[in-house]
């Protein structure tokens, strides 16, 4: 019993001493330092490292010589508050509740998860965060020492390993907000060659100096990485630290930022490896890996280089580690509402496939967003389109989607050429739709509800929803599903959803009809029903957005009404929407909202605002 005693009182002394050890950094640096430099809004798209039109950048590239390139690294989601919740949770945002840029309401952490900063500090890491955050969830009070356009790995205690996190802002989208001015006080003859422009887009001199321009700003990028890497080199930390640098989602040329293309997904990453903690990495300095890594991964990556255990909850992996006998190749993306541009998109790439799937094609990638259309080459693009001067690969950014696209990124790299229906590609389409069905039901998906439904059913535990939800939402992606089928083949099937207790059912039964448009009108008579009598406002809005399609009769009075029945901005958001579908659309259709006739909550809801702006103004 005595010496029980003492080795208790033994063990705990060792276990005080090595908390002391660890926290004043005597045994510390026996873990690497981790930073994350991040700029925003870039794709791979645009450094000579990746692509031969791209602008030299060569501190990142000489950060590449002691490390990796990455050559497949992808954001989950193209816009910055979706990528950055998905980096710092580890964790897929439509299993979480945050798919949707900006939040309207944030949402809770998973129980039994923390963002990942939080078990590193736990460990004894220093947590530090130059500045930007941008999360849709609740962030809680222990995930960063420090958070602000102060906070700096210098202000740890000393010997203290560190995560720190710097953001670069200098190519973020504002940057080309520019109008004629700029172009006369810098003119193209000073900046970068712009290289050639994407096939889809007009090949006009505003969209070349749109692409110097940029270009430009990722050189200057660059210029204030090497100072950073100039500092770590000076105080002599580079050896000790692994270095990421990476884009937080794809570029801000037009249909790239905010879209599922390769432009919006697909970015650079580029990690320096000290020397002495090469052997925790399987890869060879210099090498250019190959493997695919998304956002997902890069959480539970920083954790284990830390030697921290990675939560069973979150949803990647770590892809530096010692031994890498299965690389990945898959990687899942994500695209819900825009502010207040609503979309419903999902993609996987495979290999050198990519398949798109949109569970609302009629929503065309050129739907009106205030924010995109500041650029002036979403301008130009717009009006070249309205005026019938637009090839048939740049007009399609202006036209209802396909339900499923498919593409070899290898030979098309811009995803012009929808191999969908090429029966050459049947296999190859069948893989990649089970591939992306197996992904969004497992997690589940919970944008299969409407985002004013979640925020006032779920949103208060989003993923104890979807757990609970499972078998409901397996019933609504089948109930799409048969927009894949021929027609023919469904319409019984779908006249039966038409009239389901569940008002969900009735609702994606609707969305299928208008993927299939005219060529469903035999369903009129049970959609005009619907339309008048659905006890869900939003299906009351579907079926009269179907009959808008296909010509039935014009929708946009029954909409309106609808849009003044309500409470609830987010609701009305929605609605709005489908409007701005229905005027924008080659359907001929015009509104005229009565702001006196809408609710003050609704009518003061700043994404409403936007929309009635634009409307007006048309």
């Amino acid at each position: 019993m005595f010496q029980r005693t003492i080795m208790d009182r033994w063990m705990v002394l060792f276990q005080l001493i090595m908390v002391f050890l660890i926290s004043h950094g005597s045994i510390a640096q026996e873990r690497p330092n981790i930073v994350w430099i991040t700029s925003e809004d870039n794709s791979k798209h645009y450094m000579k490292l990746y692509d031969s039109d791209g602008v030299e950048t060569p501190h990142i590239e000489q950060l590449s010589e002691t490390g990796l390139v990455f050559d497949h690294a992808f954001s989950n989601g193209p816009v910055c508050s979706v990528a950055r919740s998905t980096l710092i949770t580890g964790s897929y945002a439509p299993r979480i509740g945050a798919q949707y840029h900006r939040k309207m309401k944030t949402v809770p952490m998973p129980d039994d998860l923390e963002m990942f900063p939080f078990y590193l500090r736990e460990a004894g890491y220093y947590t530090a965060n130059n500045a930007k955050e941008d999360y849709n969830l609740d962030k809680g009070s222990k995930v960063w020492d420090e958070s602000s356009n102060k906070a700096s790995y210098t202000n740890r205690k000393e010997g203290q390993p560190f995560f720190y996190v710097h953001n670069f802002s200098v190519t973020h989208e504002g940057q080309l907000h520019f109008g004629p001015e700029k172009m006369e006080k810098i003119p193209v003859s000073t900046l970068p060659p712009s290289g050639n422009l994407q096939p889809n887009h007009p090949q006009t001199a505003l969209f070349e100096y749109t692409r110097a321009y940029y270009l430009d700003r990722i050189a200057e990028m660059d210029r204030q990485v090497g100072e950073l890497i100039d500092q770590l080199k000076e105080d002599g930390l580079l050896e000790n630290t692994f270095v990421f640098y990476f884009g937080d989602h794809g570029g801000v040329m037009p249909g790239s930022k905010g879209y599922l293309y390769e432009t919006g997904l697909h970015v650079p990453l580029v990690i320096h490896v000290p020397e002495k903690y090469k052997e925790r990495v399987s890869y060879k300095a210099g090498a250019r890996v190959q493997e695919f890594v998304s956002f997902v991964d890069f959480g539970p990556t920083v954790l284990h280089l830390a030697g921290v255990k990675v939560p069973r909850h979150m949803d990647g992996e770590p892809f530096l580690r010692k031994n890498n006998k299965f690389p990945n190749d898959v990687t899942y993306g994500y695209a819900d509402r825009f502010d207040e541009k609503y979309d419903f998109v999902r993609s996987v790439r495979k290999g050198k496939y990519k398949y798109i799937r949109n569970f609302h094609p009629f929503n065309f990638d050129g739907l009106w967003n205030d924010y995109r259309y500041k650029q002036m080459a979403y301008q130009e693009w717009l009006d070249l389109y309205r005026s019938g001067k637009l090839n048939q690969h740049q007009r399609r950014f202006f036209e209802a989607k396909p339900v499923e696209m498919l593409f070899d990124i290898e030979k098309d790299p811009y995803e012009i050429n929808n191999l969908a229906e090429d029966p050459a590609y049947e296999e190859q389409l069948l893989a990649m739709r089970k591939e992306l069905g197996d992904w969004l039901l497992s997690m589940p998906d919970l944008s299969f509800y409407p985002e004013y439904y979640l925020i006032e059913e779920a949103f208060d535990d989003p993923v104890a929803f979807g757990q609970d939800h499972k078998k409901d939402i397996k019933n609504y992606y089948a109930t799409i599903n048969l927009a894949i089928k021929d027609f023919h083949e469904v319409e019984k099937a779908l006249h039966r959803k038409l009239q389901d207790d569940d008002p969900w059912v009735r609702y994606w039964a609707l969305c299928a009809l208008s993927s299939f448009g005219k060529e469903a009108k035999t369903l009129e008579d049970a959609v005009n029903e619907i339309s008048k009598n659905d006890p869900i406002r939003i299906n009351r809005v579907r079926a009269s957005q179907f009959l808008g399609i296909c010509g039935v009769s014009n929708p946009m009075r029954d909409i309106e009404k609808a849009l003044y029945s309500t409470e609830d901005p987010h609701e009305a958001l929605l609605i709005l929407n489908i409007l701005v579908q229905m005027a924008d659309g080659p359907f001929g259709f015009s509104t005229s909202i009565e702001v006196a006739k809408l609710v003050p909550t609704v009518a003061e809801d700043s994404n409403v605002i936007r929309r009635l702006e634009y409307l007006k103004g048309k």
